[in-house]
């Protein structure tokens, strides 16, 4: 690994672990500087705030939730079981940051917030979540109409998205309420897709889908970047340190 992602990865671990230790809003880049042995100069040239350090968290789940989900969707075609496999996956590689997230969360809740996960600069991570539903819905067996192909994995994304709003504030013994819900939502969302099959019933996906991107900050950007082949644009908030 080149010394530039070493020190990059030093700066974020150091990021989590004071997170969790001494809280989200009581840590700051000159602490998280002096306990990675760096600069606080470096520590900037490496992530320009906080946020930025969230940003790369949110990377690093993403990046460990694609590899987790490989074993599943490898293997299986019933959408239900692709569908429970990858959520079940998440919680998986997300159990060591609880504390953490619960920390944060009253930041990421705010959707004017660049920690939330429906900002533009949450975009790079929010689209890699996306694919991976894509994925689920395209090496299933569920049969699906052309013109919500694009609609329905974003819709899957969002249903994650209310599993991760009810983990962060679940207490029960290894998240096992989370746990269960991801299985009977997946369950639900299989009939959901089961249904959209139907031509009476494709305007109201379309229309449940245009609800959230009119009214979720950055998800209307998302959908507009993908639709004419973009991702975020050079200089944007999406293309910060955190995605490189």
């Amino acid at each position: 690994m080149p010394k530039s992602e070493q020190t990059r990865t030093l700066i974020l671990e150091t990021a989590l672990r004071l997170f969790q230790e001494r809280g989200y809003d009581r840590t700051t880049m000159r602490a998280i500087a002096k306990e990675a042995g760096v600069s606080v100069g470096n520590a900037y040239y490496y992530f320009a705030s906080k946020e930025h350090l969230v940003q790369g968290f949110y990377d690093r789940i993403a990046a460990e939730h694609r590899a987790a989900v490989r074993p599943v969707l490898e293997k299986e075609t019933d959408f239900e079981a692709r569908m429970a496999g990858v959520l079940t996956a998440w919680l998986d590689i997300a159990a060591p940051y609880h504390e953490f997230a619960a920390q944060f969360f009253k930041n990421a809740a705010d959707p004017e917030s660049p920690l939330s996960p429906f900002s533009p600069e949450s975009a790079h991570a929010r689209e890699a979540a996306i694919d991976v539903h894509r994925e689920v819905l395209a090496g299933s067996r569920a049969k699906v109409a052309e013109e919500l192909r694009d609609i329905l994995p974003e819709l899957m994304w969002l249903s994650q998205m209310g599993l991760v709003l009810y983990w962060v504030f679940d207490r029960s013994a290894d998240s096992e309420r989370s746990r269960r819900l991801a299985v009977r939502g997946a369950r639900l969302t299989s009939r959901g897709v089961a249904l959209a099959r139907f031509r009476v019933l494709r305007p109201l996906v379309r229309e449940v889908h245009e609800l959230f991107t009119d009214f979720l900050p950055g998800m209307a950007q998302t959908v507009a970047a993908r639709r004419t082949g973009g991702g975020p644009a050079a200089g944007s908030p999406g293309a910060g340190p955190a995605q490189a």
